[in-house]
Protein backbone atom coordinates (compact mmCIF):
# COMPACT_ATOMS: atom_id res chain seq x y z
CA UNK A 1 0.00 0.00 0.00
CA UNK A 2 1.48 3.40 -1.03
CA UNK A 3 1.52 6.47 1.20
CA UNK A 4 -1.56 8.02 -0.44
CA UNK A 5 -3.58 4.85 0.13
CA UNK A 6 -2.42 4.70 3.73
CA UNK A 7 -3.50 8.30 4.30
CA UNK A 8 -6.94 7.65 2.77
CA UNK A 9 -7.37 4.51 4.87
CA UNK A 10 -6.31 6.42 7.97
CA UNK A 11 -8.79 9.22 7.34
CA UNK A 12 -11.55 6.69 6.69
CA UNK A 13 -10.74 5.04 10.00
CA UNK A 14 -10.88 8.36 11.86
CA UNK A 15 -14.21 9.27 10.24
CA UNK A 16 -15.59 5.85 11.13
CA UNK A 17 -14.53 6.20 14.76
CA UNK A 18 -15.99 9.71 14.97
CA UNK A 19 -19.27 8.54 13.39
CA UNK A 20 -19.52 5.62 15.80
CA UNK A 21 -18.75 7.91 18.72
CA UNK A 22 -21.39 10.44 17.68
CA UNK A 23 -23.97 7.69 17.18
CA UNK A 24 -23.17 6.25 20.61
CA UNK A 25 -23.42 9.71 22.20
CA UNK A 26 -26.86 10.32 20.69
CA UNK A 27 -28.03 6.86 21.79
CA UNK A 28 -26.74 7.35 25.34
CA UNK A 29 -28.10 10.87 25.76
CA UNK A 30 -31.41 10.58 23.92
CA UNK A 31 -33.48 10.99 27.09
CA UNK A 32 -31.71 14.23 27.90
CA UNK A 33 -32.11 15.42 24.30
CA UNK A 34 -35.80 14.53 24.09
CA UNK A 35 -37.05 15.17 27.63
CA UNK A 36 -36.19 18.19 29.76
CA UNK A 37 -37.68 17.71 33.24
CA UNK A 38 -34.99 19.90 34.84
CA UNK A 39 -36.35 22.79 32.81
CA UNK A 40 -39.84 22.26 34.21
CA UNK A 41 -39.61 24.18 37.46
CA UNK A 42 -42.93 25.27 38.99
CA UNK A 43 -44.18 27.97 36.64
CA UNK A 44 -46.91 29.21 39.00
CA UNK A 45 -46.17 29.01 42.73
CA UNK A 46 -49.82 28.92 43.81
CA UNK A 47 -51.86 27.56 40.89
CA UNK A 48 -55.45 28.72 41.02
CA UNK A 49 -58.21 29.14 38.43
CA UNK A 50 -60.67 31.95 39.01
CA UNK A 51 -63.30 29.96 37.12
CA UNK A 52 -62.81 26.65 38.93
CA UNK A 53 -62.32 25.01 42.26
CA UNK A 54 -58.64 24.11 42.08
CA UNK A 55 -57.01 21.37 44.10
CA UNK A 56 -53.67 19.54 43.87
CA UNK A 57 -53.92 15.82 43.17
CA UNK A 58 -51.54 12.89 43.50
CA UNK A 59 -52.48 9.96 41.31
CA UNK A 60 -50.74 6.60 41.29
CA UNK A 61 -49.82 5.08 37.93
CA UNK A 62 -50.41 1.39 37.31
CA UNK A 63 -46.91 0.58 38.54
CA UNK A 64 -47.35 2.76 41.65
CA UNK A 65 -45.42 5.83 40.48
CA UNK A 66 -46.65 9.07 42.08
CA UNK A 67 -47.89 11.60 39.52
CA UNK A 68 -48.66 15.14 40.72
CA UNK A 69 -50.84 17.81 39.18
CA UNK A 70 -54.11 19.70 39.51
CA UNK A 71 -57.80 19.01 39.10
CA UNK A 72 -59.98 22.02 38.27
CA UNK A 73 -63.74 21.68 38.69
CA UNK A 74 -66.36 24.25 37.59
CA UNK A 75 -68.00 26.03 40.49
CA UNK A 76 -71.55 25.39 39.34
CA UNK A 77 -73.14 22.10 40.43
CA UNK A 78 -73.86 19.29 38.01
CA UNK A 79 -72.07 17.11 35.48
CA UNK A 80 -69.47 18.77 33.27
CA UNK A 81 -67.40 17.95 30.20
CA UNK A 82 -63.75 17.16 30.89
CA UNK A 83 -60.31 17.88 29.48
CA UNK A 84 -57.03 16.01 29.98
CA UNK A 85 -53.98 18.16 29.17
CA UNK A 86 -50.54 16.88 28.07
CA UNK A 87 -47.62 19.29 28.12
CA UNK A 88 -44.50 19.89 26.08
CA UNK A 89 -40.87 18.80 26.36
CA UNK A 90 -39.82 21.37 28.98
CA UNK A 91 -43.25 22.16 30.38
CA UNK A 92 -44.43 22.14 33.96
CA UNK A 93 -48.23 22.30 33.89
CA UNK A 94 -49.11 24.55 36.86
CA UNK A 95 -49.79 27.38 34.39
CA UNK A 96 -52.81 25.44 33.10
CA UNK A 97 -54.45 25.85 36.50
CA UNK A 98 -53.86 29.59 36.31
CA UNK A 99 -55.30 29.94 32.78
CA UNK A 100 -58.02 27.28 32.92
CA UNK A 101 -60.79 29.86 33.35
CA UNK A 102 -60.07 31.25 29.87
CA UNK A 103 -58.89 28.05 28.20
CA UNK A 104 -61.48 25.62 29.53
CA UNK A 105 -64.54 27.52 30.82
CA UNK A 106 -67.20 25.29 32.34
CA UNK A 107 -65.03 22.20 31.95
CA UNK A 108 -63.40 19.90 34.49
CA UNK A 109 -59.67 19.92 33.77
CA UNK A 110 -56.94 17.45 34.73
CA UNK A 111 -53.36 18.64 34.22
CA UNK A 112 -50.70 16.28 35.60
CA UNK A 113 -46.94 16.50 35.20
CA UNK A 114 -45.15 13.69 33.38
CA UNK A 115 -42.87 11.31 35.25
CA UNK A 116 -39.81 13.21 36.40
CA UNK A 117 -41.47 16.58 35.78
CA UNK A 118 -42.56 18.97 38.51
CA UNK A 119 -43.36 16.97 41.64
CA UNK A 120 -44.06 13.73 39.76
CA UNK A 121 -41.77 10.78 40.45
CA UNK A 122 -40.22 8.33 37.98
CA UNK A 123 -38.26 8.59 34.75
CA UNK A 124 -39.53 10.01 31.43
CA UNK A 125 -40.28 7.50 28.64
CA UNK A 126 -42.75 7.36 25.76
CA UNK A 127 -44.37 4.12 26.89
CA UNK A 128 -44.89 5.51 30.40
CA UNK A 129 -46.30 8.81 29.13
CA UNK A 130 -48.86 7.02 26.96
CA UNK A 131 -49.80 4.42 29.57
CA UNK A 132 -50.15 7.12 32.22
CA UNK A 133 -52.15 9.23 29.76
CA UNK A 134 -54.71 6.47 29.27
CA UNK A 135 -54.91 6.00 33.03
CA UNK A 136 -55.49 9.73 33.57
CA UNK A 137 -58.25 9.76 30.94
CA UNK A 138 -59.95 6.88 32.75
CA UNK A 139 -59.44 8.52 36.15
CA UNK A 140 -61.14 11.73 35.03
CA UNK A 141 -64.00 9.85 33.36
CA UNK A 142 -64.74 8.13 36.69
CA UNK A 143 -65.26 11.40 38.62
CA UNK A 144 -68.92 11.78 39.57
CA UNK A 145 -69.07 15.36 38.25
CA UNK A 146 -67.62 14.51 34.81
CA UNK A 147 -69.57 13.31 31.77
CA UNK A 148 -67.51 10.34 30.47
CA UNK A 149 -68.93 10.84 26.95
CA UNK A 150 -67.62 14.39 26.78
CA UNK A 151 -63.89 14.26 27.49
CA UNK A 152 -61.35 15.94 25.23
CA UNK A 153 -57.58 15.51 25.06
CA UNK A 154 -55.30 18.49 24.51
CA UNK A 155 -51.62 18.04 23.69
CA UNK A 156 -48.91 20.62 23.18
CA UNK A 157 -45.74 19.89 21.18
CA UNK A 158 -44.29 16.66 22.65
CA UNK A 159 -47.64 16.14 24.36
CA UNK A 160 -49.43 16.08 21.01
CA UNK A 161 -47.86 12.66 20.49
CA UNK A 162 -49.24 11.49 23.83
CA UNK A 163 -52.69 12.94 23.09
CA UNK A 164 -52.86 11.18 19.71
CA UNK A 165 -52.05 7.77 21.18
CA UNK A 166 -54.49 8.24 24.08
CA UNK A 167 -57.27 9.33 21.71
CA UNK A 168 -56.58 6.32 19.52
CA UNK A 169 -57.46 3.96 22.37
CA UNK A 170 -60.04 5.98 24.27
CA UNK A 171 -63.40 7.42 23.22
CA UNK A 172 -62.36 11.08 23.17
CA UNK A 173 -65.04 13.61 22.31
CA UNK A 174 -62.54 15.92 20.62
CA UNK A 175 -58.83 16.62 20.27
CA UNK A 176 -56.71 19.77 20.26
CA UNK A 177 -53.12 19.51 19.00
CA UNK A 178 -50.86 22.52 19.55
CA UNK A 179 -47.72 22.61 17.33
CA UNK A 180 -47.98 18.86 16.56
CA UNK A 181 -45.48 16.82 14.52
CA UNK A 182 -45.59 13.74 12.32
CA UNK A 183 -43.02 11.92 14.49
CA UNK A 184 -40.10 12.69 16.77
CA UNK A 185 -38.15 10.13 14.74
CA UNK A 186 -38.66 12.19 11.57
CA UNK A 187 -37.54 15.39 13.31
CA UNK A 188 -34.50 13.61 14.77
CA UNK A 189 -33.55 12.27 11.33
CA UNK A 190 -33.76 15.80 9.97
CA UNK A 191 -31.50 17.09 12.74
CA UNK A 192 -28.98 14.22 12.85
CA UNK A 193 -28.69 13.42 9.14
CA UNK A 194 -25.44 11.48 9.44
CA UNK A 195 -26.69 9.15 12.18
CA UNK A 196 -28.98 6.10 11.80
CA UNK A 197 -31.35 7.42 14.47
CA UNK A 198 -34.06 4.92 13.52
CA UNK A 199 -31.89 2.23 15.09
CA UNK A 200 -30.93 4.06 18.29
CA UNK A 201 -33.98 6.18 19.13
CA UNK A 202 -36.25 4.43 21.64
CA UNK A 203 -38.87 7.16 22.02
CA UNK A 204 -40.15 7.73 18.48
CA UNK A 205 -43.60 9.26 19.14
CA UNK A 206 -44.78 8.35 15.63
CA UNK A 207 -48.12 10.17 15.63
CA UNK A 208 -48.40 9.87 11.86
CA UNK A 209 -48.90 6.11 12.28
CA UNK A 210 -51.85 6.53 14.62
CA UNK A 211 -53.89 9.57 13.52
CA UNK A 212 -55.68 7.62 10.80
CA UNK A 213 -57.37 5.59 13.55
CA UNK A 214 -58.72 8.63 15.38
CA UNK A 215 -62.46 9.23 15.14
CA UNK A 216 -62.86 12.44 17.12
CA UNK A 217 -62.82 15.90 15.47
CA UNK A 218 -59.30 17.28 15.68
CA UNK A 219 -58.28 20.94 15.88
CA UNK A 220 -54.67 21.73 14.88
CA UNK A 221 -52.99 24.97 15.96
CA UNK A 222 -49.62 26.02 14.55
CA UNK A 223 -47.18 28.75 15.54
CA UNK A 224 -46.55 31.45 12.96
CA UNK A 225 -42.81 31.08 13.59
CA UNK A 226 -41.72 27.61 14.66
CA UNK A 227 -38.09 26.52 14.56
CA UNK A 228 -38.78 23.47 16.75
CA UNK A 229 -41.53 21.78 14.73
CA UNK A 230 -41.28 22.99 11.10
CA UNK A 231 -44.64 23.27 9.35
CA UNK A 232 -43.61 20.54 6.93
CA UNK A 233 -43.72 18.04 9.81
CA UNK A 234 -47.21 19.24 10.76
CA UNK A 235 -48.30 19.00 7.11
CA UNK A 236 -47.46 15.29 7.03
CA UNK A 237 -49.55 14.70 10.14
CA UNK A 238 -52.55 16.69 8.89
CA UNK A 239 -52.53 14.77 5.60
CA UNK A 240 -53.25 11.56 7.53
CA UNK A 241 -56.02 13.04 9.69
CA UNK A 242 -59.42 11.89 8.53
CA UNK A 243 -61.22 13.91 11.21
CA UNK A 244 -59.65 17.35 10.81
CA UNK A 245 -61.89 20.11 12.13
CA UNK A 246 -59.52 22.99 11.33
CA UNK A 247 -55.83 23.70 10.84
CA UNK A 248 -54.95 27.26 11.84
CA UNK A 249 -51.89 29.43 12.36
CA UNK A 250 -51.90 31.75 15.39
CA UNK A 251 -50.63 35.23 14.42
CA UNK A 252 -47.53 36.56 16.22
CA UNK A 253 -46.89 33.20 17.87
CA UNK A 254 -43.82 31.02 18.23
CA UNK A 255 -43.30 27.52 19.58
CA UNK A 256 -42.89 28.77 23.16
CA UNK A 257 -45.54 31.46 23.58
CA UNK A 258 -48.42 29.96 21.58
CA UNK A 259 -50.45 28.41 24.44
CA UNK A 260 -50.29 31.57 26.55
CA UNK A 261 -51.66 33.93 23.89
CA UNK A 262 -55.22 35.20 24.27
CA UNK A 263 -56.06 34.34 20.65
CA UNK A 264 -54.95 30.74 21.17
CA UNK A 265 -56.92 30.35 24.37
CA UNK A 266 -60.07 31.88 22.88
CA UNK A 267 -59.95 29.54 19.88
CA UNK A 268 -59.46 26.44 22.01
CA UNK A 269 -62.27 27.47 24.38
CA UNK A 270 -64.60 28.14 21.45
CA UNK A 271 -63.85 24.83 19.71
CA UNK A 272 -64.27 22.72 22.83
CA UNK A 273 -67.40 24.56 23.98
CA UNK A 274 -69.05 24.01 20.59
CA UNK A 275 -68.10 20.35 20.58
CA UNK A 276 -69.38 19.74 24.09
CA UNK A 277 -72.64 21.59 23.51
CA UNK A 278 -73.24 19.57 20.33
Amino acid sequence: MNNHSKKVAGLAGIVSVLWMGLTAAVAANQKRLLFNPLGSKREVLKPYSTGHRTRPVVIRSKDGTRLSGWLMTPRMAGTHPGVVYFGGRSEEVSWVARDAGKLFPGMAVLAVNYRGYGDSHGDPAEEHFVEDGRMLFDWLSERHHVDPKRIAVVGRSLGSGVAVQVAMERDANSIVLITPYDSILAIAKRKFKAIPVEYVLKHKFESVKYVGQIKAPTYVLRAAMDDIVPHSHTDLLVEKLGTLHADEIIPDSDHINIPYLESTQERIASFLSSRFSA
